[in-house]
């Protein structure tokens, strides 16, 4: 096995992880927002529900939850409902929508209700208040973490493998059948590349938003 061919092969693997990664973000950062006012809501019956779910998601581990997707629907119904690469992505959007639910709930509950007063006093509805005063400062302030977390998802991206999904780990283990451990480690210069780039992008947004002095 050449390097370019392990590079090629290895490339191919990356397309999935980074269609993984992007549909995950792509709709777990919305429901999250929808989880944190759901857990926020003065609703109380409403409120215990949602913070229940979010605390059995994030306390089962994202592995048993791809599993769990993928297999159970398969068990009750005859037959899976999803997709293998499909059952992956509802999982992680499911699992990361409620770890960035407690991002934007600690984010937008850190904002003093001096703002909100500010903004009633100027006339402006509550959405108005949000969306033109409070969520800025939000973003600012859960840029660190939201980063955090997404970095993560890069990594653990690799969980997929679980049910034969070929991203970038499993498209490097299936060259151990041939005795080769070196596309294994090769592996970690694709993650590095893909995470420091992600690192200099929200270092990018960090430095566009100084000027929300919160």
């Amino acid at each position: 096995m050449g390097f370019w061919e392990v590079t090629l092969s290895l490339l191919r693997g990356l397309e999935q992880t980074c269609l993984i990664f992007a549909l995950t973000l792509v709709l777990a950062l919305p429901l999250g927002l929808v989880i944190s006012f759901g857990s926020m809501s003065r609703f109380k019956p409403l409120a215990y529900i949602t913070k229940i779910f979010v605390w059995i998601i994030r306390g089962v581990p994202l592995m048993l939850q791809v599993i769990i997707v993928f297999y159970v629907p398969g068990i009750l119904l005859g037959g899976p409902i999803f997709s293998r690469l499909g059952s992956v992505v509802a999982a992680f959007v499911i699992n990361y929508a409620c770890y960035f639910s407690e991002i934007y709930r600690g984010g937008i509950e850190s904002i003093s209700k001096g703002q909100y007063e500010a903004g009633q006093v100027l006339g402006m509805t509550k959405t108005q208040i949000f969306f033109k005063v409070v969520l800025m400062q939000v973003v600012k302030r859960i840029i660190p973490p939201m980063s955090n977390e997404i970095i993560t998802l890069v990594k653990d991206t690799a969980l997929a493998r679980v049910i034969m999904v070929v991203e970038i780990i499993k498209a490097a283990e299936n060259y151990a059948a041939y005795g080769l451990m070196w596309p294994l480690f090769y592996t970690a210069v694709f993650y590095l590349v893909f995470v420091g780039a992600l690192s200099l992008l929200f270092g990018y947004f960090e430095k566009k938003l100084d000027y929300y002095k919160v």
